[in-house]
């Protein structure tokens, strides 16, 4: 029985190099000069500080422009609004997101049993798996998946025959 599981990873090096690349345009920009502006990764996301919300919202359109070049997803970004900090300055936390929720999870199985394609698919904790005895029926599931937009982005592995 062929299988393949539908996923929603991040590759967290490539998001480091990301913010990495972000700071040192931040620090060589002279729009940024004499702001304050910080981009870091903490537990609870990406942190960006600056002494205007207007500057932390510039600041995550570098952030998010060093992403799409990375090949990540902007999808797997969740920014909340640049707030007060103290002081003079503003924080924004940027949410990572990563794994199928299970609400989207069961969306995908629903999408699925309504499509009449005969795949069973299964919610195995963070992960959908999709099984079917044919590969073209499992290339249709994998194709009617992506045509449905969900908020975060999908990958498609350990497809097996």
């Amino acid at each position: 029985m062929a299988s393949f599981d539908v996923v929603s990873k991040l590759d967290h090096h490539e998001v480091d190099n990301a913010i990495d690349q972000a700071r040192r345009e931040v620090v060589a920009r002279f729009d940024f000069k004499d702001t304050g502006t910080e981009i870091e990764k903490t537990e609870e996301g990406i942190v960006i500080r600056s002494n205007s919300d207007g500057r932390c919202t510039a600041a995550l359109d570098v952030l998010q422009s060093k992403i799409v070049r990375r090949g990540i997803s902007l999808k797997a970004l969740d920014a909340g609004e640049p707030k007060p900090a103290g002081g003079s300055t503003y924080r924004q936390l940027v949410k990572l997101k990563e794994g199928v929720d299970p609400e989207v999870a069961k969306q995908i199985v629903k999408l699925l049993k309504e499509s009449k394609l005969k795949v069973q698919a299964a919610i195995q904790g963070d992960v959908v798996r999709v099984s079917h005895k044919k590969r073209d029926a499992l290339q249709e599931a994998i194709a009617l998946i992506k045509a449905a937009d969900y908020e975060l982005p999908l990958q498609f592995q350990n497809f097996r025959e």
